[in-house]
């Protein structure tokens, strides 16, 4: 056709080839999140066992795997799209206002949406030093400028934090318990670091490991979003509940970004068998205390046997901890993430938090924990 333009020239500009098609500056530079490894590497003679994600090794209860079988006689119908009962489950169980939480597929997706509802480009981003890599990779996807403050001992050190604060800071992630340290911040330090933001800084208080924290002087932090109009608390129902394979999280928020949030997230974000296996999760008390005292036990059992192994354990409120490893090539964490996985036991390499010298596992099952404690004793006699 003689009038018509060929694909890949403009109607009007004929002489012109379009634009390429360019996204946000941010995201040419950030690397895709890496998760835990799922298959051991080279040859295995026994069973394979995850321990490189915090997964629960108990799964999910037996009645959220009954409300999720359930599901299945409704999936041709679209999920209620505020999530209304579970927000009231939710609600009940924590002494919440129903009207201030936000469901999401997973709390991944509240953070990423904070990001993207708070952040323009060259806005700053700042968190703790050896956290967890999604908050740089947020930062980067909003063209926003990330910021690590140097941390004390593995732990988040809110001097450093507030230190790093300048005109520029929009959103300020707090991961309590840290991941993949395990270390955590008491109240008070939680108060002041919120006291030293300005009110147009979001404090977000990501809480995904917090039903594992036995400590006294532990706060979620639920007090300071009912209070304060920049504090949004963020947890999972990924860990302790069992059921990362649904993508279930939530967030606690003042009034306004509730309604920010809602204005911004998919409208069917979370699906039926996780809003209905949620509900049943959080019904089932006795399971998750069960599985919230097995971690108790064996991550302080694990701290015990592997430092006696002359290796250095950071103290851990999570249920995983964090092994380090000398530096030397024969007992490097390298080596080390090699020996377990030739005995079947997939760990965390923690590279990308700049912690090359570690190891994170996971609480497992009693027999796991003692096949890792077996492993880490015959590597380090032998350095094989």
């Amino acid at each position: 056709n003689a009038g018509s333009f060929p694909s890949n020239i403009r109607k009007g500009d004929p002489m012109t080839p379009p634009a390429k098609l360019t996204p946000r500056p941010g995201i040419r530079v950030m690397k895709r999140y890496t998760a835990g490894k799922a298959k051991a590497s080279g040859s295995v003679n026994t069973a394979v066992v995850k321990l490189s994600s915090n997964e629960s090794p108990f799964g999910a209860s037996p009645k959220a795997q009954e409300a999720y079988r359930s599901a299945a006689s409704v999936l041709e119908r679209y999920p209620d799209g505020d999530a209304t009962a579970l927000r009231e489950a939710i609600g009940r169980h924590h002494s919440l206002d129903s009207s201030r939480i936000v469901v999401g597929a997973g709390s991944d997706e509240i953070l990423s949406l904070l990001g993207q509802s708070y952040l323009a480009e060259g806005d700053e981003v700042l968190f703790s030093a050896h956290s967890f890599s999604m908050y740089k990779l947020i930062a980067q996807q909003n063209s926003a400028v990330p910021i690590a403050a140097d941390d004390c001992h593995y732990t988040t050190d809110v001097k450093s934090l507030l230190d790093a604060v300048t005109e520029r800071t929009r959103l300020v992630f707090l991961a309590n318990p840290n991941n993949p340290t395990g270390t955590y911040i008491p109240l008070h330090d939680l108060e002041d670091l919120h006291t030293g933001l300005a009110e147009d800084i979001l404090l977000v208080i990501d809480g995904a490991y917090a039903e594992y924290v036995s400590a006294s002087d532990y706060d979620p932090g639920f007090g300071l979003a009912n209070t304060y109009d920049n504090v949004v608390v963020t947890r999972t129902f990924s860990k302790i509940y069992g059921l990362a394979a649904l993508r279930l999280g939530w967030a606690y928020c003042p009034t306004e970004i509730a309604d920010v949030l809602n204005r911004v997230r998919g409208p069917f974000n979370v699906n039926v068998p996780a809003q209905e296996a949620g509900i049943a999760a959080l019904d089932d008390i006795s399971f998750t205390e069960k599985v919230a005292s097995h971690t108790d036990r064996w991550r302080e059992w694990l701290t015990v046997e592997i430092s006696a192994l002359g290796l250095k354990v950071t103290p851990s409120a999570a249920n995983f901890v964090l092994v380090h490893f000398p530096v030397e090539p024969q007992h490097s964490a390298s080596a080390a993430d090699s020996a377990l996985q030739k005995s079947g036991l997939i760990v965390r390499a923690n590279a990308a938090e700049g912690l090359e010298h570690a190891l994170r596992i996971t609480v497992g099952l009693e027999d796991d924990n003692r096949r890792v404690v077996e492993t880490l004793t015959n590597f380090m006699k032998s350095g094989e």
